[in-house]
């Protein structure tokens, strides 16, 4: 399988175009520059698991899988021009792991009728599927993420935040700044103080963050950060002293590279998921058979049940099984993209479905439609062991406040389609 090109490997398949029964997948991945600790095992996992449905099934419904994967260095410029060298591979889905190059590429994929999977990240509006339909952001995604924080809270503090002071620690960048919305809406509705403190591009430097935080002292800390800025956080707060079970991370600041640096320190340091953790699942036995003991694992081969190759590889799951349901709708296994959007649709994950798939209560269970691209906004909550080295889920999946979720994605995905002229609506 094609996990990796060079340029002029990319330049000579372009050329000679994808072979007619490929299902190309292209990733669009960040192993350099200074988000690489985390875009390195979620490249990993999204190629080993199209690895394997190559090795143990041949394919994907008879058809052999291609990822061509395209280094952008989490650079908004070179991540739109990858898609562009990519796009004309007979790509099926996109999956761009930045929230910058999300923003870019929604009107591209749009007039070049190709959808883009941003599960937990990206513009949060397109769950609205009438607005947005090649676009797609389930299981979740960041407002749920920033609600199902808040609710956590809420069963810490026995249901009552009234008078409580909150701390958002944010990367200063359009993926930051997505949860302040909800964060404030449900600040209006729970009574507590909330306090913004961003943190600039890469985040190594946040003395003065930390400093306001141990001034003013606030009962939590929730951050959205990305790569350095979370091992920086982290290490910060251990110097303050500041109680590590009341830092919650967003699901992109909870992989091991965010934790272990802190050592014991970073023990209790809390993050959300949008799936489970850790490699005890089948799935990874046929992933040792097929692909790790034949020499096959992406990268160096390191990553392997790590959070981040978990997101990685359930991300591949979610559009093979996508692929799967367009091959069925479509009668055909040699589907386009148009007809890959009709697969995405029209998914649903069950549980009798994960498990089939080696992935027992792996994740929440979810139904697409053109309504809801977004599935239902449940979340969970993961605590770092240290002295095991692991994370360890501490909470059952919760619901986001829907009640506030919802009309937050209604106005703001009305507001695009206005500014955009664009009238939703659904086949």
């Amino acid at each position: 399988m094609k996990t990796r090109l060079t340029a002029l490997a990319l330049g000579a398949l372009m050329a000679a175009g994808p072979a007619a029964a490929d299902l190309v997948f292209p990733s669009l991945s960040y192993r350099t520059g200074p988000y690489a600790a985390g875009g390195i095992p979620f490249a990993d996992g999204y190629a080993d698991y199209f690895t394997l449905l190559n090795e143990r099934d041949g394919g994907i419904g008879g058809e052999k899988i291609d990822v061509p994967e395209c280094e952008t260095a989490y650079n908004t410029e070179k991540g739109v021009e990858c898609y562009e060298s990519t796009k004309d591979l007979g790509s099926l889905v996109y999956q761009p792991l930045s929230t910058g190059i999300t923003y870019q590429l929604i009107p591209k994929v749009t007039a070049d009728g190709i959808p883009m999977l941003t599960s937990g990240l990206g513009r949060t509006s397109a769950k609205n599927g009438a607005m947005f339909p090649w676009v797609f952001n389930f299981p979740a995604n960041y407002w749920d993420g920033a609600s199902v924080a808040i609710k956590h809270i809420l069963d810490e503090e026995g249901g009552d935040l009234k008078g409580k002071k909150v701390a958002l620690v944010y990367h200063n960048s359009a993926y930051g700044k997505e949860p302040i919305r909800t964060l404030e809406e449900l600040s209006k509705k729970h009574g507590y103080d909330l306090t913004l403190l961003p943190v600039d591009h890469p985040g190594q430097e946040q003395k003065s963050q930390w400093l306001q935080i141990r001034r003013e002292k606030p009962d939590y800390v929730i951050m959205y950060g990305w790569g350095v800025m979370n091992q920086v956080a982290v290490q910060e707060a251990v110097n303050i002293r500041f109680p590590m079970d009341h830092f919650i991370g967003i699901w992109w600041s909870g992989s091991e590279n965010d934790v272990l640096p802190a050592g014991e320190g970073a023990d209790g340091y809390k993050a959300l998921t949008f799936h489970n953790l850790g490699d005890n699942y089948p799935l990874y036995d046929d992933l040792k058979s097929y692909v790790y003991d034949k020499g096959l694992s992406a990268g160096a081969g390191d990553q392997h049940g790590t959070a981040i190759y978990d997101r990685g590889m359930y991300g591949a799951m979610l559009v093979a099984e996508a692929a799967k349901t367009a091959q069925k709708i479509h009668g055909t296994s040699k589907i386009t993209p148009a007809m890959m959007r009709d697969g995405m649709e029209a998914l649903e994950m069950t549980e009798e479905k994960m498990t089939a798939l080696g992935l027992p209560n792996f994740g929440p269970e979810f139904k697409v439609s053109c309504e809801n691209h977004g599935g239902n906004g449940f979340a969970a909550i993961g605590q770092w062991d240290a002295k095991a080295h692991e994370w360890k889920l501490i909470t059952d999946y919760m619901q986001s406040d829907q009640d506030v979720v919802q009309p937050l994605i209604e106005a703001d995905s009305m507001a695009f389609g206005k500014e955009n002229n664009i009238t939703p609506g659904c086949k």
